[in-house]
């Protein structure tokens, strides 16, 4: 709301004499709120906005424009020390044709422009006592920030003719660093005679900031077929035994690691100094579980 001050003067014979000063105040009748739907992304992860206006004059707002910087930001390559000048990155890409705009509930078309650096909704209009609503979709891209503090910061910004100023708002969505594991399992050899030995290997990797530790509880579990007769088991170099580190049920060929014996370290992320691009480098857990064929 803005307050304006106002006084008048009345001269006679060079005298100049005041009036009182007196006071007044600009309502705001429009209102915007920009929401993210979605609590927290990850790499490639889709968001969902909406963007609300509310207009509580008994006058239409007509020609508006909303213009969204899908969370752009400054960066400076090679470093704040160096003389490059900054450039913006934007870590949101729009997905096409995902805008939908509802005044009053109703459905109605959407003037949509995008660049890459921002999106604009134009041509919006706000009845009485009404309200108009926008709801679009994006992906996060490379540039997208990662790691246990990083956040996407995404501002709309609303202008009118009739407007006086700008209003803004903005909706902040974190990284999810929650464990995100994916494992991989190899044979050696591939290839190995009846009653042969082999050993199997598994990387078991983790792209989130949080580590797996052993109040976790995270579980292991392979069906051996063939049965293995188990002959060494080791957790990160580590010898592991059976009863205490793991189950096994040879008749089965079920292996199960034991709570708490699996951990995985939490990944480092990283920008690139000079494209301002975000890379992970997952933490990693090995698990070698070696022995006997059995046929």
């Amino acid at each position: 709301m803005a307050v304006f001050y106002n006084q008048a003067t009345i001269s006679y014979n060079g005298n100049v004499t005041g009036s009182n000063i007196i006071t007044g105040e600009i309502i705001e009748v429009l209102s915007l709120r920009n929401t993210a739907v979605t609590e927290s992304y990850t790499g490639g992860s889709t968001i969902v906005y909406t963007i609300s206006i509310v207009n509580t004059g008994s006058e239409d707002y007509t020609g508006l424009t909303v213009t969204d910087d899908l969370g752009s930001y400054s960066f400076s390559p090679g470093g704040e020390e160096t003389d490059s000048a900054p450039v913006t990155l934007t870590p949101l890409v729009y997905d096409e044709g995902s805008a939908d705009l509802y005044v009053n509930g109703i459905q109605q078309p959407v003037q949509t422009a995008y660049n890459g650096a921002a999106l604009v909704f134009s041509g919006l209009t706000v009845p009485a006592e009404g309200s108009a609503v926008i709801i679009y979709t994006a992906r996060t891209n490379t540039f997208a920030p990662l790691g246990s503090d990083a956040e996407i910061v995404n501002t709309a910004s609303l202008t009118g003719t009739r407007l006086p100023e700008p209003l803004s708002d903005s909706a902040e969505v974190r990284y999810d660093g929650t464990p995100d594991l994916a494992i991989s399992k190899s044979l050696t050899p591939s290839a190995v005679s009846g009653n042969g030995e082999v050993t199997y290997t598994f990387i078991i990797q983790n792209y989130g900031s949080d580590p797996v530790t052993a109040p976790d509880t995270a579980e292991f579990r392979d069906v051996f077929d063939p049965v293995l007769s188990i002959s060494e088991v080791t957790f990160n170099g580590v010898p592991i035994q059976e009863g205490t580190g793991y189950s096994y049920c040879m008749a089965e060929g079920i292996f199960t690691s034991a709570p708490g014996q699996i951990t995985v370290p939490s990944a480092d992320y990283s920008q690139d100094p000079n494209t301002g691009a975000w890379s992970v480098r997952p933490g990693t857990s090995t698990l070698i579980i070696s022995g006997t064929l059995i046929t």
